[in-house]
């Protein structure tokens, strides 16, 4: 691909999570892989935007905070106060400042938000051309077993989309120039209303398409992988309740895989507590510490999430974008909601209906244990599960795919890449984008 000789715009990109953090990360990856040699820099709205720093050449900006909600005040009126005690509304303000600063240094700018309304709403406000990935919305919410949330259910079906109006007028301005949303079946809603919103794959299920093989001391073990969840304390506190919801005559692997949290002292504390002794880890599984209770086998592995995901089975979760990665590779899962403030038993349900019941919620650790009985008597219907949840989160290649319409749609028309290299560029899946 050829570059035309006029600079590339400064491309500015707000993300609204850790999962949105994976998101854009992929997708720009992949547009510096088409050729795009530009200016990139990036805002994480919520938390530390650990996830943008594999981003090569992408320099972070703007303030970034710890919120006690994890950045899920919206789900709890405990979890909002206590982001307001810490200075929510200032660092918003702050943010905001930040873009506008942003706008005066770069006027031949564009933003690509990633998220949800707000970052939505702050790149509408920058004043430029700004793009929109839409991560954590889909209408196979509302549509799935339709009567499990009545009110919001007929809200949606009345709309016949889990978007806002406020959310569509902010799709459908003239500067937005991008939409890009999760599926297919959230696409066509948003159609219904005039924006020309598009879904030409995820790239949750994006990976680094080459697996390591299973070792040979795991080969005949039933593995499942426990997925916690990543912000502190919620993380120690759903882990011990997974680990004490397991049948104590269970003979497995768990795989745990975590960020670089939790303190490895902290995390042996809550495991020695439940009855596990220290081990030493097996060769070739990449685990750094390692614990035994009768037949269970502990293995701790920070940073191990992608090595893991497809030696697992079954997945044991209280996570919310590290089990769409996991079912996304047909692997079914349980899950344990708890108090929160992210894997509440309303983000449990939601999970469920979004993943086709690929992962199924269980509200006390009897129902737990039935529904692991359940799937490990029966792989058949373990089996259909994981397709199901396949077919939800969709196809590979999605990174690529946007990569290229943000090219296409966001970048072009400031003149960074030459119309006569971007016709030799593969066109986006349309079958998925319809």
């Amino acid at each position: 691909m050829q570059l035309s000789k006029s600079p590339a715009p400064p491309l500015l990109v707000l993300s609204n999570g850790h999962g949105e953090d994976l998101v854009a990360a992929r997708v720009l990856k992949s547009l510096r892989q088409q050729g795009h040699d530009g200016l990139m820099e990036g805002m994480a709205l919520v938390g530390l935007g650990d996830g943008l720093t594999s981003v090569p050449g992408l320099r972070p900006i703007g303030p970034r905070k710890q919120l006690p909600s994890g950045g899920f005040g919206h789900q709890s009126l405990t979890g909002l106060l206590q982001d307001l005690r810490v200075g929510l509304g200032g660092l918003a303000m702050d943010q905001w400042h930040c873009i506008r600063r942003w706008r005066g240094a770069h006027p031949q700018g564009v933003v690509l938000a990633v998220g949800d309304l707000f970052p939505l709403a702050l790149a509408w406000g920058s004043g430029q051309p700004y793009g929109f990935i839409g991560t954590p919305k889909s209408d196979w919410t509302w549509l799935t077993d339709w009567g499990a949330t009545p009110m919001a259910d007929a809200y949606h079906r009345c709309k016949g989309s889990e978007w806002d109006p406020w959310e569509w007028w902010l799709m459908a301005h003239g500067r937005c120039r991008l939409v890009v949303v999760r599926d297919g079946l959230t696409a066509r809603g948003l159609r219904r209303h005039g924006i020309d919103a598009m879904a030409p794959g995820n790239p949750m299920v994006d990976g680094p398409g080459v697996d390591l093989p299973l070792p040979a001391c795991l080969l005949h073990q039933r593995r499942f992988l426990v997925l916690p969840g990543s912000r502190l304390p919620e993380c120690l506190m759903n882990l011990k309740r997974l680990l004490t919801a397991l049948p104590r005559q269970l003979a497995a692997v768990l795989l745990l895989a975590t960020g670089h949290q939790p303190d490895p002292q902290a995390l042996a504390t809550v495991v020695t507590k439940l009855g596990f002794s220290p081990h030493q880890p097996p060769p070739g599984t990449r685990s750094r510490l390692a614990w035994q209770r009768d037949s269970l086998l502990l293995l701790w592995g920070p940073g191990c999430f992608e090595t893991w995901l497809p030696w697992a089975a079954l997945g044991l979760t209280t996570a919310g974008t590290a089990t769409e990665q996991l079912v996304g590779r047909g692997v079914p899962a349980l899950s344990l909601p708890g108090p929160g403030p992210q894997f509440t038993p309303a983000f449990a349900r939601r999970q469920s209906r979004l993943l086709g019941r690929a992962v199924v919620p269980c509200f006390s650790p009897q129902q737990f244990q039935q529904e692991l009985k359940r799937l490990l008597g029966d792989p058949r219907q373990a089996r259909l599960l994981g397709r199901q949840g396949q077919r939800r989160m969709g196809h590979r290649g999605g990174s690529g795919s946007i990569a290229r319409l943000v090219g296409q749609r966001l970048l072009r028309s400031h003149g960074t890449i030459n119309p006569t290299a971007l016709s030799s560029w593969p066109s986006p899946n349309k079958e998925h984008m319809r």
